[in-house]
């Protein structure tokens, strides 16, 4: 049961503090509603919390590495929460994004751009109903928001992308006595905001607001109460990109893009835990395609929720903190979830990871190098099919992998160990594993013969012979000069 919150009703918004441990209550699934019910004009959206939802704070060994894997665009600002002469040492990346032994702390700010409502006419199919402001381009919105399939599941939520924003929007399906309705009334509420990183904190809001907006239609003074509250004033960007922050902010160190943002899902195992234990050894081959700035694309029926988080979980698999390392080398975008109206976009992607639940993009082989269908890693690239085979050195990782979660596990339920948590395993595991790799080749690039011998690739924790096409593709992605010396068996 939803517990009716006792703040006043513009605040129902207001999200989580850090420090606050998010209270779990019982999942709400839509059921057959009394569409008749009474809706006054100063309802009271009832406050809740998504259920399951861990936080994920960033420790502050992890908080001094910045990766350059996953793509966090945030507007250029110049009021409020820039202070370039005020240095900080803080130990968190959260609230906002702070990076420790940098010059400037730069928090991220609420910028909601846009508040929508999409619903599913039976005659005209998927529309926008509503949005704020009026003049938004919310074209292709009404099918980002409402996952293809979505029909057969009672309630859903989706982060995608617009352009260069990001989107989240929450989707539910109520039972009607209504023929014009057909028996169901589907609608989705969601907000675009330029970054993904603070768009789970309206996740219960926006839960809720479709419920309202299923019971009582039209009735739309919340939302705009809340776009009121929450509106960015966006300066224009160059390129149709919105920036990661002022140059000026940078200058002290070649640092790369902010690393592992702030996700929740609603899994008591936490997002990142949860993708491991999916894929299981899988996630080796992943990661190898993650560092190789492959374009995957996941493939799974509704909910698409959980999917668009393995799509975040992919990203970071690529994240290392070494300064310089990767400028020339494409981002690995999230895009989310994507459908047929963004086939136009991902024909010019060269890397991204995004999920879908349209079985016809499995067809489309010009758009991904990768394809994942449930837990089903394949390559119709002839040159990738060699990395879908798992080698002793990809079981051996996994093992060290699992015996490290195993140790957490029993460090949190003997000594009562609060301080770490899966989510800074998983992502310090194969950030490590990645800064391994990569000194080890620079330093073989700097050295006098360039060779790369079986002893390197040893050290790097890959197999010689099983990962040599992977380190091939990675020596010339990343312009590496460094000679492969190792034998071909198959050459004797």
């Amino acid at each position: 049961m939803v517990e009716q919150s006792d703040r006043a009703p513009l605040l129902d918004w207001e999200e989580i503090q850090p420090g606050e441990p998010p209270q779990a209550v019982p999942s709400t699934v839509p059921v057959k509603e009394n569409v008749s019910e009474t809706c006054t004009p100063d309802w009271r959206a009832p406050g809740s919390v998504v259920p399951g939802i861990e936080s994920t704070v960033i420790s502050g060994d992890l908080a001094s590495a910045v990766v350059n894997s996953v793509d966090l665009r945030i507007p250029e600002y110049s009021g409020p929460g820039w202070d370039v002469s005020s240095p900080t040492e803080s130990n968190h990346m959260f609230p906002g994004i702070s990076v420790k032994n940098c010059l400037t702390e730069w928090e991220e700010k609420d910028q909601i751009v846009a508040v929508f409502v999409v619903t599913f006419d039976t005659r005209s199919g998927n529309m926008v109903e509503w949005c704020l402001p009026k003049d938004v381009d919310l074209e292709g919105v009404e099918f980002k928001s409402m996952a293809s399939g979505s029909h057969r599941i009672a309630n859903d939520f989706i982060y995608f992308r617009k352009g260069r924003y990001f989107g989240l929007a929450c989707f539910a399906n109520m039972p009607v006595e209504s023929e014009l309705e057909r028996g169901a009334r589907m609608k989705s509420v969601g907000i675009l905001s330029p970054s993904y990183t603070l768009l789970y904190r309206y996740m219960h809001f926006l839960e809720n607001q479709v419920r309202h907006q299923l019971k009582c239609p039209g009735q739309y003074f919340p939302l705009e109460a809340f776009y009121e509250d929450k509106k960015a004033v966006l300066p224009p960007a160059e390129n149709g990109l919105v920036t990661l922050c002022p140059s000026s902010v940078w200058t002290a160190a070649p640092i790369n893009r902010c690393m592992h943002p702030e996700m929740k899902i609603t899994h008591p195992a936490g997002c990142m835990s949860q993708f491991i234990q999916f894929f299981g050894e899988q996630i080796m081959v992943l990661w190898k395609f993650a560092l190789l700035r492959k374009r995957i694309l996941i493939f799974s029926p509704p909910p698409v929720g959980v999917v668009c988080y393995r799509v975040y979980c992919c990203c970071c698999l690529a994240n290392m903190s070494i300064p310089g390392l990767g400028v020339s080398v494409p981002e690995l975008r999230p895009f989310f979830y994507i459908n047929v109206t963004d086939i136009a976009t991902l024909e010019t992607e060269v890397s991204y990871v995004a999920c879908t639940t349209e079985k016809i993009f499995e067809e489309k082989k010009e758009l991904y190098d990768v394809y994942v269908d449930n837990q089903n890693v394949k390559t119709h690239r002839d040159r990738l099919g060699p990395l879908l085979r798992l080698n002793e050195a990809d079981k051996e990782k996994y093992r060290k992998l699992s015996e490290q979660r195993q140790l957490l596990l029993y460090s949190q339920e003997v000594d009562e160990d609060c301080t770490s948590n899966e989510e800074d395993l998983f992502v310090l595991f194969f950030m490590e594993q990645n800064n391994r790799i990569f000194q080890i080749l620079s330093e073989v690039a700097g050295s006098s013969d360039r060779t790369l011998t079986a002893e390197h690739v040893r050290a790097m924790g890959l197999d010689p012979q099983g990962d040599r096409l992977f380190l091939v593709d990675l020596l010339e992605l990343y312009g590496i000069d460094a000679m492969l010396v190792i034998d071909n068996p198959c050459c004797h």
